[in-house]
């Protein structure tokens, strides 16, 4: 499993970036680099978390997805729907109007992503009573467990090994729809996603060889579809009163921030936004944070409501989901018809396989040489000015000097030690504006130039 590689989501438009260096210094694995003036992701690095796609000012940064249509390949076609979808909408559209569209629009069955989050934190508890060590981190966010993999590897056997909702539920309608009838090779489950790491997880699922689902597709993209038809209809439409099946109170807060850390026992913690996760994960690897039995870690502020997939402001939907919660408790209107043989097919299969270390960070398997070259590292940051201003295509000074060490880079690469090499004719000028030219592009200060020059002429 160690030699899978990652799948990721997260693509550059080569035509739109122009190596601005806001999703180099956003990113929390230090995965981007600035090559030929456009912004490059090292793929083994990136955890598909979105940060450089928040960051970017110019939209470069976008998500490979399934396409739509790619649902009609199916005669059964499920969407498989997370509560933050619904908390898109106001609070005045009941969620069966939300289902019933889904449905015009060409699926034929809606099911609450997190309709067996019962059954798993039954699994959880459970985990929570062995010998693992802790405190037991959550699965739930592909994107923390990849981090982990990748910046934290001395921690992945903290990681409670419990697939998220996502893989439960469309395990646990596939084997619905087959007893219903349905031919297997018929039926198509499709992930509504709010993020670009749940895109990563279904096409190279960490732990497992392959995922129940079959594709993914943008939250954005269906939400806009559906909030124009909700909108095209007005109110010219009785409002539905149905209960919608499997759609719980706990299910709807389960991927909100202390969703799962609330129906977890001892000290629990939960803890949202990547670079506040990082900085709690660092306290735990140097053992400075003790008696905390579990953690819950997201990658997004307000956790899945602040996916970068999400059109809605990330406050309003957590709002909106807790009222939906709260009236689905008072009504009593919760329908739950998960059979006993099916909750045992679930905890069956609920466990994903072993989640490897993927140290990227490791500048050798052999351990003697890394040790050599992290010196040389501490050698070459005793040159470099230490300013980290990204000028070198890197994220900062410590970045580069490793760059140098795995032969990615140069000590030339550095603009201020440029400028001392020209100065004491070690670097020819000519070859200093080539140094640059390979990281910024060509017609980098050509362009800027060319740009200043036609709004000068403008303004006369």
């Amino acid at each position: 499993m160690s030699e899978q590689q990652f799948y990721h989501a997260l693509k550059v438009d080569k035509d739109l970036c122009f190596g601005c260096t806001h999703c180099m210094n956003v990113c929390p694995t230090d995965a981007i680099r600035i090559k030929d003036g456009i912004a490059s992701i090292r793929k083994n690095w990136c955890v598909d978390c979105g940060e450089c796609m928040k960051a970017c000012p110019v939209d470069a940064f976008y998500v490979e997805q399934d396409d739509f249509e790619k649902i009609f390949d199916f005669k059964y076609r499920v969407a498989i729907l997370p509560s933050v979808f619904i908390g898109q909408f106001s609070k005045h559209i009941q969620e069966c109007e939300i289902m019933d569209v889904m449905k015009e629009l060409g699926f034929t069955h809606v099911i609450p992503a997190e309709a067996t989050s019962g059954i798993i934190n039954e699994a959880m508890l459970e985990e929570q009573k062995t010998d693992r060590e802790k405190p037991m981190i959550s699965a739930f966010c592909p994107s923390i467990v990849r981090l982990i993999q990748v910046r934290f590897p001395g921690l992945v056997n903290n990681i409670i090994p419990i697939k998220p909702p996502i893989d439960s539920t469309a395990l646990f309608y596939r084997s619905l729809l087959q007893e219903e009838g349905k031919k297997a090779e018929e039926i198509g489950v499709f992930y509504v996603t709010p993020c670009a790491s749940k895109i990563a997880t279904v096409k190279s699922p960490v732990g497992d060889e392959a995922s129940y689902v079959d594709g993914v597709i943008n939250m954005d993209f269906l939400y806009n579809k559906v909030f124009h038809v909700l909108k095209t209809r007005g109110e010219a439409i009785d409002t539905c009163d149905e209960a919608v099946p499997y759609l719980s109170a706990k299910g709807l807060n389960w991927s909100l921030t202390n969703g799962e850390a609330s129906n977890m026992s001892g000290r629990c913690l939960a803890i949202d936004e990547i670079h506040n996760v990082i900085s709690f994960l660092e306290k735990v690897e140097n053992d400075e944070i003790q008696n905390v039995d579990f953690l819950e870690l997201r990658a997004c502020d307000q956790s899945c409501a602040g996916g970068v997939l999400l059109t809605e402001n990330r406050f309003l939907t957590v709002e909106r989901i807790k009222t939906r919660a709260e009236r689905i408790n008072a009504s009593g209107k919760y329908v739950q018809n998960i059979s006993e043989a099916h909750k045992q097919l679930i905890k069956g299969k609920i466990n994903v396989g072993e989640i490897a270390p993927r140290s990227m960070m490791v500048l050798d398997e052999d351990m003697g040489i890394a040790l050599k070259k992290m010196a040389r590292v501490r050698r070459m940051m005793c040159y470099l000015p230490g300013i980290d201003c990204g000028a070198c295509g890197a994220p900062n000074c410590e970045s580069l000097a490793k760059d140098i060490v795995r032969k990615e880079a140069n000590l030339s690469n550095c603009v201020f030690l440029q400028r001392m090499m020209e100065k004491t004719k070690k670097l020819d000028p000519q070859h200093s504006i080539r140094i640059i030219e390979k990281t910024w592009g060509k017609d980098r200060l050509s362009k800027d130039c060319k740009k200043k020059g036609a709004k000068d002429e403008a303004n006369k």
